[in-house]
């Protein structure tokens, strides 16, 4: 799991990265076997998107401030 004082040290690159591969392995457990899916996994993978995209939407409305 990702902090959120790691997320607002990264790139703004980095950032779309970490969204990227964590709705990737969304997209993974979710088409998995019944039986073979991790829970955890996801709850975890969407935690990071929400935090990541959270930072990303704040840079950029203190960018349209300046």
């Amino acid at each position: 799991m990702t902090t959120m004082k790691d997320i607002q040290k990264k790139s703004e690159q980095d950032l779309v990265e970490a969204v990227v591969a964590a709705r990737e392995t969304i997209r993974q457990e979710r088409f998995k076997d019944k039986f073979s899916r991790k829970a955890g996994t996801i709850r975890s993978a969407k935690t990071t998107v929400a935090r990541v995209l959270t930072e990303l939407a704040a840079r950029r409305r203190n960018e349209k401030t300046k």
